[in-house]
């Protein structure tokens, strides 16, 4: 099994996602042993934005592109190759500004490429990369989910859900701690309630214990 960690929080050590993601990985690793893990930092290595260079035929075409173009075309296909090699995907996603960060953004858009994730059909669109597990750590430093209001403001976990559901991903799951800039107290409660999340979504069996113990 071949787990991808994405961290995508420009705060480093300081991160909150990036605190989840390695709870994340250590979880998964711990239920699931022999797990090849490859991290990408898209704060320390992210691919440029898109341009028309970008955006030329990415699919082993070579001939008459110019350096430029052949140049990001390697870069677009060595992380999408990286992402479909992956049978689980952890995204580390705070939520600057409303949505995700421009790294984060600037991934998914050399990933997004016709005839690898996803294809035209005569009934609609069609994701080609099912079969994944995505897990998305979701750090927001006030609260969005209990309201209509925050939810309408909102656009990193509708997209994040929707766009991998685009490729084709129907098993996504998101660890969330939010209100973590609302004081130590809303943190650590944030930080708790994430911690709930992984033991439900990531590590199952030890919640299935945690649970028969406190009925016992």
């Amino acid at each position: 099994m071949r787990l991808l960690h994405i961290d995508s929080a420009i705060t480093g050590e300081q991160s909150v996602s990036r605190q989840l993601t390695a709870d994340i990985v250590r979880a998964w690793v711990a239920s699931h042993p022999g797990t090849q893990v490859e991290h990408l930092d898209l704060a320390a290595d992210a691919p440029a934005h898109f341009t028309m260079d970008s955006l030329s035929p990415r699919t082993g075409q070579t001939e008459g592109l110019s350096e430029a173009q052949l140049r990001e075309n390697a870069v677009s296909e060595r992380l999408v190759r990286q992402f479909l090699a992956a049978d689980v995907v952890v995204i580390g996603a705070p939520l600057y500004n409303f949505t995700i960060p421009t790294q984060l953004k600037a991934w998914i858009d050399r990933i997004a490429q016709p005839g690898r994730t996803f294809r035209y059909t005569a009934s609609g669109p069609e994701g080609l990369a099912k079969g994944k597990t995505v897990i998305v750590a979701s750090s927001r430093g006030g609260v969005y989910s209990t309201s209509d209001q925050g939810r309408a403001l909102e656009h990193q976990e509708s997209y994040l859900q929707t766009i991998m559901g685009f490729f084709g991903v129907t098993d996504v799951r998101f660890v969330r701690a939010e209100g973590v800039g609302m004081g130590p107290e809303a943190r650590t409660k944030a930080l708790a309630a994430a911690a709930g999340d992984i033991a439900t979504h990531v590590h199952p069996i030890a919640a299935n214990q945690e649970r028969l113990a406190e009925v016992a």
